[in-house]
């Protein structure tokens, strides 16, 4: 049983990887931050969903840094 979920979570992985790639999220032209970070990282663990109409997105504000 152990092994049937370990790989269905790396299916799930692989094609949430194939939809952020279709995106466009791991091009060299991408600027790195927070929120292109994170709608990556979200893109991914959606998985499948991503085919049904789920976009995840997030808004981050990193804390500035004290003057």
């Amino acid at each position: 049983m152990k092994g049937l979920i370990g790989i269905l979570l790396v299916v799930w992985l692989v094609i949430g990887a194939a939809a952020a790639f279709q995106r466009g999220y791991f091009g060299d032209d991408r600027e790195v931050n927070c929120k292109t970070f994170g709608d990556t990282a979200l893109t991914i663990v959606a998985g499948p969903l991503n085919y049904v109409g789920v976009n995840p997105k997030i808004d981050c504000k990193t804390p500035q840094p004290s003057k």
